[in-house]
């Protein structure tokens, strides 16, 4: 017995679309967005019904990061919006423990390097201060040599 598979391609518009939109992916978001654009410019209506397309068939949406909604292509990495992953809890209590403990050292550390940063950039800053006055002083116990006259002054 053998079964035999259609490989007819049906014809009509609706594949012509489906080939289009194919196509545009395949070559990603740039492609979606200069079609949009050529729209726009040629036959508004065409890039306006390409940008209602784009926008309710998701493909603003990165391909990486889908599951978030506010995720687009636009505001992939907008950092006031990150969900705090560190802070949840994992329901392991003994790693959480351990991960507390963890980031609580890193955050001594961290403010301890940072305080060592502040103490070498205020003796950089007195050391420069120092030089600068000694070098002022220098110049101000140095007797001044008299300027010559200038010509027909009198």
């Amino acid at each position: 017995m053998s079964y035999a598979t259609s490989t007819a391609v049906p014809s009509g518009p609706t594949n012509i679309f489906r080939r289009a939109e194919g196509w545009l992916d395949q070559r990603g978001k740039l492609a979606w967005i200069a079609a949009m654009v050529l729209g726009f410019i040629f036959v508004w209506p065409v890039g306006l019904a390409l940008l209602a397309y784009m926008i309710f068939a998701g493909k603003f949406k990165s391909s990486s990061y889908s599951d978030r909604k506010d995720d687009t292509m636009f505001c992939r990495h907008r950092r006031h919006h990150h969900d705090h992953a560190a802070f949840r809890s994992s329901g392991n209590t003994a790693f959480d423990a351990y991960k507390a403990e963890t980031l609580k050292r890193l955050e001594t550390e961290q403010e301890a390097f940072e305080s060592f940063l502040q103490r070498l950039r205020e003796a950089k800053d007195k050391q420069e201060f120092d030089s600068f006055m000694d070098e002022r002083a220098r110049r101000a116990a140095e007797p001044k040599a008299e300027e010559p006259a200038a010509p027909g002054a009198y």
